[in-house]
């Protein structure tokens, strides 16, 4: 069912105009499907973005160090995030618009600032991504539901590239990684104090799941669904 969730979604891609309270899944990634994340620094960079570009405020992210990046105050924000997830290539994220134009404004920031960082780290030019960042809207509640576990399943991908397509056989492995994988959102889900809390705005969202425990058995059951009997 996911599989065909994402074909539907996908064929609708930016056939819209992004509308206040209306919820999205965002993504994009490097063009020529090149590594846009390079190392811990380049993961840790775009994670700060998240939470400083989503302001209507103006800030000099140079200036910040990335450790210090979340004590920032940033003002009124632009947008809702609800989950996240940066891959080696891609990234996805769950974001609820606020406000007129909140998301195209947060989306060029953040896209603007990260390719900055890169291409003078990199010591290149050009464009970073493949094209406009992506957009679907979510307009039925279980497909908004199901991207929990969608989004925060795709670090699965990094021990079994294959496993959407023959399953996992080993889900332990697979749930361990998921747990430890410290450029999502996942880890927040499951209640693990970190600083990186303040990227989200949960309560801008549907409260799905009841506790940690829930929302584990919930991405669980996406992640048996391909499990290897």
């Amino acid at each position: 069912m996911g599989d065909l969730y994402m074909v539907k979604y996908i064929a609708m891609m930016r056939k819209f105009k992004f509308s206040i309270g209306e919820y999205y899944h965002i993504y994009n990634r490097g063009t020529d499907k090149r590594t846009i994340f390079m190392d811990e620094e380049d993961r840790q960079r775009f994670s700060n973005l998240l939470y400083l570009c989503n302001s209507e405020k103006n800030i000099v992210f140079r200036d910040i160090p990335i450790g210090e990046a979340y004590g920032n105050e940033r003002g009124d924000t632009l947008v809702d995030i609800g989950a996240y997830c940066l891959m080696q290539n891609h990234f996805h994220l769950l974001i609820r618009e606020k406000m007129d134009s909140g998301i195209s404004i947060f989306m060029q920031k953040l896209l603007t600032a990260y390719s900055m960082y890169f291409n003078t780290k990199y010591k290149r030019s050009g464009s970073l991504y493949e094209g406009p960042f992506r957009a679907t809207h979510v307009s039925e509640d279980r497909y908004l539901k199901y991207l929990f576990a969608y989004i925060h399943l795709n670090p699965v991908k990094i021990i079994d590239p294959q496993w959407k397509e023959y399953g996992i056989s080993n889900r332990a492995v697979a749930k361990e990684h998921l747990s430890n994988y410290l450029y999502s959102s996942y880890q927040e889900y499951l209640g693990t104090l970190r600083k990186e809390w303040k990227i989200l705005n949960r309560p801008a969202f549907p409260e799905y799941f009841t506790d940690p425990q829930d929302f584990e058995g919930f991405v669980d059951e996406w992640l048996s669904f391909k499990s290897v009997p």
